[in-house]
């Protein structure tokens, strides 16, 4: 039976794994769900020594250095190699569209953003594919809950645009990829549609009907740090090399039918 060994079993790799698993893998993995702890090195690097592909979804350490590579790097020559990064490498486009090509930033810099794309070219040095993602949302983790929970906001920045993956968007992505044998390198997984935070806080209160939360400024919010961060980037990221090299298109394209199909399933 084929090995695929996933460090950080947590919401999107465990979607991966759940295909995986149907597909007949054997599945091996570290984090909270995990059957291994990332600290217990024999134990990882026994199992590592027989997987065939690896996976890792652990975020960036301090000063970019990766965890996993920084840890057991050396024993992943030869493997298939996948990474679970994330769009925020690209920064601030002022809402500009973005694709691969685009130049990664934050370097020199301290901090996330810097980190992110430190951990993302690491991966790619060592012929990884980088799966960049934009906002994840999917069952248990959408506008819907938070709604529901008044942890709603619309907020008001005129133009500010993000882009969304549904989370079995991902977990298709990856195994295309994996299936067809894709080369390496960094692949956009988001939808087709970008589109401001507020309509989709609006159509997840017709969906709810429930009352919209006040339009708020930034400073009138009083946002967590990572919530304001949020609202700090503004760009809209292109899928094309997804949908031409590895033949993948999303099954939700857009933010009205992933809601839609999340409040259908419930």
């Amino acid at each position: 039976m084929p090995r695929f060994f996933i460090f950080g079993l947590g919401y999107s790799a465990a979607r991966i794994a759940a295909r995986l698993e149907a597909r007949g893998w054997e599945v091996v993995s570290t984090g909270s769900g995990g059957t291994r702890s990332f600290d217990d090195h024999g134990s990882v690097r026994m199992a590592l020594a027989d997987a065939s592909h690896v996976l890792s979804s652990v975020p960036p350490g301090g000063e970019g250095i990766d965890p996993v590579l920084e840890t057991y790097g050396d024993a992943l020559a030869g493997k298939w190699l996948g990474y679970l990064s994330s769009t925020g490498v690209y920064g601030d486009t002022g809402g500009a569209w973005v694709d691969e090509s685009a130049a990664l930033v934050g370097f020199g810099g301290t901090g996330r953003r810097s980190a992110r794309s430190i951990c993302d070219l690491s991966w790619l040095s060592v012929g990884a594919l980088a799966f960049r993602l934009p906002g994840i949302y999917g069952p248990g983790r959408s506008i819907l809950e938070r709604l529901r929970e008044g942890r709603a906001y619309r907020i008001d920045l005129a133009g500010q645009v993000f882009s969304r993956v549904h989370v079995d968007d991902i977990a298709s992505g990856v195994m295309t990829a994996l299936e067809t044998g894709a080369p390496p390198g960094a692949y956009n997984l988001s939808d087709d549609l970008p589109c401001s935070q507020n309509l989709l806080v609006e159509l997840g209160c017709r969906l709810l009907d429930c009352r919209l939360p006040p339009l708020q400024s930034l400073d009138e919010a009083q946002l967590s740090p990572m919530a304001r961060g949020f609202y700090a980037e503004n760009r809209r990221v292109a899928n094309g090399k997804a949908k031409r090299v590895l033949g993948w298109r999303p099954s939700y394209p857009d933010y009205m039918t992933g809601l839609r199909s999340l409040l259908a399933a419930r």
